[in-house]
């Protein structure tokens, strides 16, 4: 849910984000290789860096929007 300004009550976390992303494309991804510190707090689109490998990284575009 958010407010004025899509601003978001909450924050969308890194384990939020790794349960969609094996729900939705059957892909798993430990949530400690994504570089996200404090979460998403607006709607929208962020990238989110995940670190694979010492010598792999790749970027995640999430998109987040307001619940129906």
């Amino acid at each position: 849910k958010s407010g004025e300004g899509g601003r978001l009550f909450g924050s969308v976390t890194s384990k939020q984000i790794t349960e969609q992303l094996q729900k939705d494309h059957k892909i798993k991804v430990d949530k400690r290789k994504l570089e996200l510190p404090d979460g998403i707090r607006a709607l929208g689109y962020t990238n989110v860096p995940v670190k694979l490998h010492p010598e792999v990284h790749a970027v995640l575009k999430v998109h987040v929007k307001e619940e129906a």
